[in-house]
């Protein structure tokens, strides 16, 4: 890796670390780590937390990171199983203007604010958001009360819910600053 994009990633991770996230670095790896996600006011997602796994390639910032949801979340563009998000502006039209502020603060609240059900991940979601939107809403509300509680985000790790006891622990010692909402 070169020592600019060395220098990117620290610069990047180190500002997601001071502002208002959780941030779990995995590893002490500025190119690995865990963010605490709220999801938007005045959407069905208000309220809810989600742990987002996200890893940063060798070639980022002219690379785009990974991103996935560790816990459930029920959205056309999210794959319920693995968590993988289909969002272009990370997967197609990723640019190295963008950091990870952006990704947090633009990126995947607009992805809840305004789901696109014709390139769906999620099939059963997008049918439900274009057929019948008032029962999406309430199935999206049912998920974050089953799944996107702090405890829920808190024991997130690739499917074992309420095994991982320290989690707790992990989430809030590295850049801990909590009362983010949006």
């Amino acid at each position: 890796m070169s020592t600019s994009g060395k220098r990117r990633i620290e610069t990047d991770v180190m500002r997601l670390l001071m502002s208002d996230y959780e941030v779990n670095l995995v590893n002490d790896s500025m190119q690995e780590f865990y963010v605490r996600f709220y999801g938007p006011t005045e959407t069905p997602f208000a309220g809810g937390v989600w742990k987002i796994h996200v890893e940063l390639p060798d070639q980022y910032p002219f690379k785009s990171p990974s991103i996935g949801f560790m816990n459930k979340i029920f959205h056309p563009n999210i794959d319920e199983l693995s968590g993988s998000v289909c969002l272009d502006v990370i997967n197609q039209t990723w640019s190295p203007m963008f950091d990870m502020i952006n990704i947090f603060e633009v990126f995947l609240p607009q992805l809840l604010r305004y789901p696109n059900p014709n390139d769906p991940l999620n099939g059963e979601a997008a049918a439900l958001l274009m057929r019948h939107p008032k029962e999406y809403d309430a199935r999206v509300k049912e998920y974050v009360q089953r799944f996107a509680t702090k405890e829920a985000a808190e024991a997130a790790s690739g499917g074992k819910a309420d095994e991982d006891e320290d989690a707790d622990e992990e989430m809030s010692d590295v850049g801990s600053m909590s009362g983010a909402e949006d």
